[in-house]
Parts: C-alpha cells; sequence; structure tokens
C-alpha cells in the first residue's frame, strides 16, 4: 500500500477514534485547522508558483553546480546564508525542501536549509533583541548557525 493511502487512513482512524470520544471537540478542531489552512494556503501556493518558476528558468545542471552534491561546501554554504535570512514557516519550508529534493539538491543541503532557517533568525534580529536583548540574541544565532552546520555534517556523513 503507497505511504500516502497509509497515513490517510490512519489520520482517519485517529479522527474517528477522536469523535467517538468527543464528537464536539473533534469537529472544533477540525474546523480550527481548516480555517488554518485557508489562511496559509494562499501563501503556499505562492511560494510553490515561484519555485516552480525559480525551477523553470534556473537549468538543473545550475542548480546541481551551486546545490548539489558536486557543490560540496559551496552549496552548504549557500544553503545556510539563504536558510538563515530567509522567514519561511515550517509547513511551506518543508514542501520547498521536498521540491529541492526531487530536482537533485544533496540531503546535506537540504538539511542545512532548513535547520538554519528553522533556527537562526537574521530578519527576526530586531524583534528577539527586545525580548533577549543584543547579546543574547547574537550567542542564540551564532550558536544556531554553528548548530546547524554540526547538523549538516552529520548528515552528510550518515548519508
Amino acid at each position: 500500500m503507497p505511504r500516502d493511502v497509509t497515513v490517510i487512513l490512519i489520520t482517519a482512524a485517529f479522527i474517528g477514534a477522536s469523535c467517538f470520544v468527543d464528537r464536539c471537540k473533534t469537529w472544533n478542531g477540525l474546523n480550527k485547522g481548516a480555517k488554518m489552512l485557508n489562511k496559509l494556503l494562499p501563501h503556499l501556493l505562492l511560494l510553490l508558483a515561484l519555485v516552480s518558476v525559480f525551477l523553470g528558468i534556473v537549468s538543473p545542471e545550475t542548480l546541481m553546480t551551486l546545490l548539489g552534491k558536486e557543490a560540496g561546501g559551496l552549496g552548504v554554504l549557500i544553503a545556510a546564508l539563504v536558510g538563515s535570512i530567509a522567514l519561511i514557516p515550517g509547513p511551506i519550508a518543508y514542501p520547498l525542501a521536498g521540491m529541492l529534493l526531487q530536482s537533485g539538491v544533496s540531503y546535506t543541503v537540504l538539511a542545512t536549509f532548513i535547520t538554519t532557517l528553522m533556527m537562526v533568525g537574521v530578519l527576526t534580529f530586531p524583534v528577539e533583541k527586545v525580548y533577549l536583548g543584543v547579546s543574547i540574541t547574537i550567542i542564540r544565532n551564532v550558536l544556531s548557525f554553528i548548530g546547524a552546520l554540526l547538523i549538516s555534517i552529520l548528515v552528510g556523513v550518515l548519508l
């Protein structure tokens, strides 16, 4: 059985069990999830369209030169910088990573991109410094960047 079908069946079973326990809470949760999806969907579709246009414009050879296995450290560095600066929520970043993976981008580069995207906040620096202070914000971002690079090295070794 395909993995997608399995996930759908498991999800349906859990929703059925939840409905059996408390129909009202289940319905409210499904409604809340649908509203969240409606808010996220335009952004997701826009990003997927932009990535599709980008992948259509940039040749696979160029993409592999910059981000593929043969890019080595340069590909990791590019991914780390883009991930550190970009402000993309996880539900949008993961499908984007999937599209890049299908285009041949290496796991190491994707691990670097996703971890820096989630852990390093160049664009969120002004907000963070208000709550944490400048020195703590800098320390947090530097340690997160180093941690992301260590994770990418680990992924590179394991995969």
